[in-house]
C-alpha cells in the first residue's frame, strides 16, 4: 500500500487503485480499498481503536488510478462541497478502438441509469429520470489499432465516460459491458484516473495528484505522451 500512495498529509490520502479493487464495500464481499487504507493507517501510525476514513468519490471497479480519501471529518465535508460545486478537476486517460468525432471537443448527453443492469444509457435528448452528462476530450496518441484520449469530467454520473464514449462509437478496450468485443486479462478496462487537481480544503494550496498508469505494454506506449 505504501508504494501506491500518491499524496498524504494530515487531512487527505490519495492512492493508485488497481483495476481489480472496489473503493467501497459491496455485495461481492471483497475487501474494499477503503478498508485496506484503514489497516495501513492503523499499522503505519500505530493508531489505537478505529481509524477514520471518509470516502470522497468512487471510480468503477474495472477502472484504475487516483482515488482520494479524507482522514478527517472536516476534510471530508469540505471536499464533498468542492466536488458538488465542480471545484475538483478529474482527468482520465482511456484507450478506445475508434477516433471520436473531432481531435478534441465536448460530449453532452443525458444519461439514464438502469440499476438492474448496472449500466447507463446515453441519449442526445432529455428523457424521464435522465441526468445531464458533460465531458471534454482530446486525442493524445494512436497505435495501428487503438487511440488514447484524455478526458476531463464536468459532471460525475454513473459510468459516465464509458456510456458517453460508447454513444459516439468509441468503445473502451476491454469494456464488454459497453460494447467492446473482448475482455482484458484480469478483467480491467483501459480507463485510468490520471490526474486530480484541487485547492487543499484546509491549507488552501493547489494540489495536483498524478497516478502512473498500470504496468502494461499498451499503456506504457501511450504514457510516453
Amino acid at each position: 500500500m505504501k508504494e501506491r500512495i500518491l499524496f498524504e498529509d494530515n487531512h487527505l490520502i490519495a492512492v493508485n487503485k488497481l483495476s481489480s479493487e472496489i473503493v467501497q464495500g459491496d455485495k461481492s464481499g471483497d475487501e474494499p480499498l477503503s478498508e485496506m487504507i484503514k489497516r495501513y493507517l492503523k499499522e503505519e501510525y500505530r493508531k489505537p481503536g478505529n481509524v477514520y476514513l471518509g470516502i470522497i468519490h468512487r471510480i468503477d471497479r474495472p477502472t484504475s488510478g487516483a482515488v482520494i480519501f479524507a482522514k478527517t471529518d472536516k476534510a471530508l465535508s469540505r471536499m464533498n462541497k468542492m466536488l458538488k460545486e465542480g471545484e475538483i478537476r478529474k482527468i482520465y486517460w482511456t484507450v478506445v478502438d475508434k477516433l471520436p468525432p473531432e481531435q478534441e471537443g465536448e460530449l453532452v448527453h443525458y444519461l439514464v441509469r438502469n440499476r438492474k443492469q448496472n449500466k447507463s444509457y446515453a441519449s442526445a435528448e432529455k428523457k424521464r429520470d435522465s441526468k445531464l452528462a458533460r465531458l471534454s476530450y482530446k486525442v493524445l496518441g494512436a497505435t495501428n489499432r487503438y487511440y488514447m484520449l484524455e478526458i476531463e469530467l464536468h459532471t460525475g454520473r454513473h459510468h459516465q465516460i464509458r456510456a458517453q464514449l460508447a454513444a459516439v462509437g468509441c468503445r473502451i478496450k476491454g469494456d464488454m459491458k459497453y460494447g467492446f468485443p473482448r475482455s482484458n486479462k484480469g478483467g480491467g478496462i483501459y480507463l485510468h484516473s490520471r490526474r486530480i487537481v484541487f485547492q487543499h480544503p484546509v491549507k488552501k494550496e493547489l494540489v495536483k495528484i498524478t497516478a502512473p498508469v498500470p504496468v502494461d505494454p499498451l499503456w506504457n506506449v501511450f504514457e510516453q505522451h
